[in-house]
C-alpha cells in the first residue's frame, strides 16, 4: 500500500499583518511590513535587509518556468493557501499530501539580521502568527518555531517555549548570537533539544555568505552555491564532535538535496583518516560518515539522484518534500514526478522516504491513508 505523502518541507507566505499585528509593541514601528515593490507588485520591507523581499517567487508553485519572476506580483494574486490554513487542505489534496512540516518564507531571510533583539522580536511575532495558521488544520499542518538564540541559556528557554506553543521542532538560525555551533558551550542546548524531543532544522538561505549574492558568471550560477551553507554546518557538527558527545541529537539539513551526500561522506572520511593530525581535527570514536548517516536527516523535492544512491545513504534519514508553495515546488505534479524518480524503489522504500521517516521523526498523529484513496 502506497501511503499518502507527508511533506517534510513546506512553507507559508507571510501575510501583510504577520509581523505588524503580532510583534512586541516596542518594535511595532520597526516591524517588517508589505510595500509596493516598484513594479506594481508586493514586497516585504525589513530593517537591516538591503533590498525589499519580493513575494513573487514565494508562491509560484505550479507556474510555467517562463512565467517565474520576482517583481511585479501582488500578494493578492498568490495562492491563498500560503497564508490561510483553512484553504490549505484542498490544494494539498491535489498533490496527494496527508500532512506538512511548515517553514517560513520571509522568516528565512530574517535569520541573517544583525540586530539580535530585533531578530528575536520578529521570530516571536512569526511564532504567534504561525499558531493561528496551523490551528486551522491541526492534524495536517505542523509548525516549526523560529528561535533567535541570542545566548545558550535563552536558546534553551526558547526551545521550551515553542514546544509549549505546540510546534514539533525548531528552525535554527544559520548563525547563532554567541560563538558558533562547534563550541562546547552549546552542549546544554543540544541536550535540551534531545530531552524535549525537538528536531533542529537548518534550512538553505538562512546562513550568512551562502553564495546567493556572490557568484561568478551569470546569476543563475549562484543557484549551485545555495546548499553550501547547510553542508558547512553539517561538517562542522561532525568534525567538532557534537554528534559524538550527543549521539541522540537529530539535525535536519533542509532543502539542500541529498544526492551529494555519499561523496560528501567519502571526502569527510578521507580528510579524517589522512589529514586530521596536521589540520588539528577532533578525535572521533567513529568515522564522519557514520555520524552523518545516524544523526542527519536530508530533505529534498525532485532530487532523483538521491533515489539512485539510496543504498549509499541511510534510507531512514531521507525525507521527501513538495516545497509548496515556493517556485521550486513539485506541486501539483508530485505524483507524476515520483512515479518517474522513485520508480526503482520498492513500495516499502517509497513509504519510508515519503511518509514514515517524517512521521516518526516528529511523532505526528497522521493516519496512514492509502494514496489510492486520496486520488479518488
Amino acid at each position: 500500500m502506497l501511503k499518502k505523502m507527508i511533506s517534510s518541507d513546506s512553507h507559508i507566505t507571510e501575510p501583510p499583518h504577520c509581523y505588524v499585528d503580532f510583534i512586541d509593541p516596542k518594535f511595532k514601528d520597526r516591524a517588517p511590513r508589505m510595500i509596493d515593490d516598484g513594479a506594481g507588485g508586493s514586497a516585504f520591507e525589513v530593517e537591516g535587509v538591503k533590498r525589499p523581499i519580493n513575494v513573487g517567487l514565494a508562491a509560484a508553485a505550479g507556474k510555467d518556468p517562463a512565467d517565474l519572476k520576482g517583481r511585479g506580483i501582488k500578494f493578492d494574486d498568490l495562492w491563498r493557501s500560503g497564508w490561510d490554513g483553512k484553504a490549505r487542505a484542498a490544494d494539498q489534496d491535489r498533490d496527494g499530501i496527508a500532512a506538512e512540516i511548515i517553514y517560513p518564507t520571509v522568516g528565512m531571510m530574517l535569520c541573517n539580521l544583525e540586530d539580535m533583539d530585533y531578530k528575536k522580536a520578529c521570530f516571536d511575532a512569526y511564532n504567534r502568527w504561525l499558531q493561528t495558521f496551523v490551528a486551522d488544520a491541526p492534524n495536517r499542518l505542523f509548525g516549526l518555531g523560529q528561535i533567535a538564540l541570542r545566548s545558550v541559556e535563552e536558546g534553551i528557554r526558547e526551545l521550551e517555549e515553542v514546544k509549549k506553543m505546540g510546534f514539533v521542532g525548531v528552525m535554527m538560525p544559520g548563525n547563532p548570537g554567541v560563538a558558533d555551533y562547534d563550541d562546547p558551550i552549546y552542549d546544554p542546548f543540544w541536550e535540551a533539544a534531545i530531552a524535549l524531543e525537538m528536531p533542529l532544522s537548518f534550512h538553505i538561505l538562512t546562513i550568512k555568505a551562502n553564495g546567493i549574492e556572490q557568484h561568478r558568471g551569470p546569476r543563475i550560477n549562484s543557484f549551485q552555491s545555495i546548499i553550501r551553507g547547510c553542508q558547512d554546518i553539517m561538517g562542522m557538527l561532525i568534525f567538532s564532535g557534537v554528534f559524538q558527545r550527543h549521539p541522540r541529537l537529530k539535525i535536519c539539513c533542509v532543502e539542500a538535496d541529498a544526492g551529494w551526500a555519499p561523496h560528501f561522506m567519502y571526502r569527510a572520511d578521507h580528510a579524517y583518516k589522512r589529514h586530521r593530525f596536521w589540520m588539528k581535527g577532533q578525535e572521533l570514536e567513529k568515522l564522519p560518515s557514520e555520524y552523518f548517516k545516524e544523526n542527519i536527516y536530508l530533505t529534498f523535492q525532485d532530487d532523483w539522484v538521491a533515489f539512485k544512491v539510496k543504498d549509499m545513504l541511510n534510507i531512514e534519514r531521507l525525507m521527501w518534500a513538495n516545497d509548496f508553495p515556493h517556485s521550486d515546488s513539485t506541486w501539483p505534479w508530485s505524483q507524476e514526478i515520483l512515479a518517474e524518480h522513485a520508480a526503482e524503489l520498492t513500495e516499502d522504500e517509497r513509504n519510508i522516504v515519503c511518509h514514515d521517516n517524517v512521521k516518526k521523526l516528529y511523532n505526528l498523529p497522521v493516519k496512514e491513508e492509502p494514496l489510492a484513496m486520496a486520488a479518488e
